[in-house]
């Protein structure tokens, strides 16, 4: 196997601690949600319900190439550059038709030190891994789901051409350039220790780096009881340790952009609040503007504070970093916002 194994790790290499870096003038992460639309049903996900019991996501399905690009250009007006840009769903990315165009205006706008998508790959063909990996794209990382098309099939609810999948996928590797591949699987993909050997024997010598990922109760409308395997409670989705999180770190370093524009601080599905819209507000200027401060500073009161879908998530918890820790920091950061605040900003 060539690849190096990232299980039990932060999969986007190391960390540094976040709170003594804050307040931050640019985001750490900008993510963007090009389609609310899947082609997959997993049994963990969402979109394995009925669209009515489920959460508000977007107006629309499908973020225009006009707004896009309109965000990035507010982007480029960050003092830095943002340190990742994510393209990545409430659905599977690979959906829209014009991915491969955004790709190529971040990168010729050079406001990202790394552009990443995350996907499902199930749609990855040899012409549209030379339209992604002409572009720019500096990461592909793919989330399976099984080491079978019959596993697809129970996992997802989804027929595919297992070989086929696994020829695109080396397809990508072996004409990637500079792009990087990272793969990863869901526990409850893999029956046993064979599969998962399998899982290692399939794609370790297509990818830079591997690793497998612990499913968790991340959705609000998901039972779990009936799809998670137990996975102890104190280890996170990357394996780590938990620890109880009294403030959610997302605010302080995340900008998600939805299909519709609007502008949400973390990656909960129930939102606790919408900051701004893309559409008629300029993203540089709503990072450190009103409407993030006030959220933030409710936030330093504990997640308690922040809201009542702060209250009731469930991510913090299950993909929490220990290199994101504020606790140390809080009351410097309340005296910070509140000067801002009191500044109106």
């Amino acid at each position: 196997m060539k690849a190096v194994d990232v299980s039990g790790q932060a999969p986007g290499g190391e960390r540094m601690p976040l709170a003594e870096r804050l307040p931050l003038s640019t985001p750490v992460l900008i993510q963007f949600f090009p389609i609310y639309a899947c082609n997959f049903r997993c049994s963990y996900c969402t979109f394995s319900s009925d669209k009515s019991k489920r959460d508000f996501i977007s107006e629309v399905v499908r973020m225009d190439f006009d707004l896009f690009k309109k965000c990035i250009d507010d982007i480029a007006g960050f003092p830095e550059k943002v340190k990742v840009i994510r393209f990545v769903g409430m659905g599977e990315p690979l959906m829209h038709t014009r991915l491969a165009d955004m790709i190529a205006y971040t990168k010729l706008k050079q406001v990202a030190e790394r552009i990443e998508i995350l996907t499902n790959a199930s749609l990855l063909t040899p012409a549209l891994s030379d339209k992604l990996i002409a572009a720019g794209l500096d990461r592909l990382i793919v989330s399976l789901q099984g080491t079978s098309g019959k596993k697809y099939k129970d996992v997802c609810d989804t027929e595919i051409d297992f070989e086929q999948f696994v020829d695109n996928l080396r397809y990508f590797y072996e004409h990637k350039k500079n792009s990087l591949v990272h793969i990863k699987i869901i526990d409850l993909a893999l029956e046993d220790d064979r599969d998962k050997e399998q899982f290692y024997t399939l794609f370790g010598d297509i990818c830079d780096t591997i690793g497998i990922e612990l499913a968790g109760p991340i959705f609000p409308n998901v039972d779990y009881e009936a799809v998670l395997k137990n996975n102890g409670p104190s280890l996170t989705q990357f394996g780590r340790d938990k620890a109880e999180a009294h403030y959610c770190p997302q605010p302080f370093f995340t900008m998600q952009i939805n299909p519709d524009g609007n502008v949400v601080p973390c990656y909960s599905v129930t939102y606790p609040v919408i900051l701004g819209n893309a559409k008629t507000d300029n993203l540089a200027l709503l990072w450190n503007g009103k409407h993030y401060n006030q959220f933030r500073r409710k936030m330093l009161d504990g997640i308690d504070h922040a809201s009542e879908t702060c209250m009731k998530c469930n991510i913090v918890r299950h993909r929490f970093q220990p290199e994101d820790r504020l606790d140390e920091h809080v009351s410097r950061l309340q005296r910070i916002l509140d000067q801002e605040l009191e500044k109106g900003r």
